[in-house]
């Protein structure tokens, strides 16, 4: 009888298995319809144990009050769990991004781009990261400009996203 999860399609276990041999911590990587979550989570017999979680919600806090689930704050995400991971004196990881696609410049890679520029120690190749200006929310910012009808549930004006990006990441890594 096969498990119970992999019957769900929830879990991948040869891949997990792998990524357990390694006995690295792994930067469990997830996104839902209303943010992206990211946590560094250490294999135990007992069962996985949580050291440092970091979501898009708590990026209000630093004055992000854009959208929670693009680019810009999934790399603010991954700087935020990298600043937090220096405090637990963690420094190094292994990406572990379920059953999402690795896609060239997705937003799951760009946790990984920010924690990695956050300063946790994280394979990614830079052609696979998104490139900086979709970083800096850019994209977001021109799309604006020709389409202004479809940001009606935006609280910031889209003009300014590339500006609070910068804000927000000065105070995470330190250099904007």
């Amino acid at each position: 009888m096969e498990y119970k999860r992999k019957i769900q399609n929830r879990t991948n276990y040869r891949k997990r298995l792998m990524l357990l041999k390694s006995e690295n911590i792994r930067l469990v990587i997830r996104r839902s319809l209303r943010g992206v979550c990211a946590q560094l989570v250490q294999y135990y017999p007992e069962g996985d144990k949580t050291l440092v979680s970091a979501n898009s919600r708590e990026l209000i806090k630093l004055g992000y009050k854009a959208p929670r689930r693009n680019i810009p704050t999934a790399y603010l995400v991954g700087a935020l769990i990298a600043k937090k991971s220096k405090e637990k004196s963690i420094i190094k990881a292994v990406a572990d991004i379920g059953f999402y696609a690795p896609i060239h410049g997705s937003v799951i890679l760009s946790v990984i781009k920010g924690a990695k520029d956050g300063g946790l120690n994280i394979e990614i190749g830079d052609e696979a990261a998104p490139k900086q200006e979709r970083i800096e929310g850019k994209h977001i910012a021109n799309y604006y400009e020709k389409e202004k009808g479809r940001f009606s549930k935006y609280q910031i004006d889209p003009a300014e996203l590339p500006n609070m990006f910068k804000e927000v990441k000065k105070k995470l890594i330190g250099n904007g």
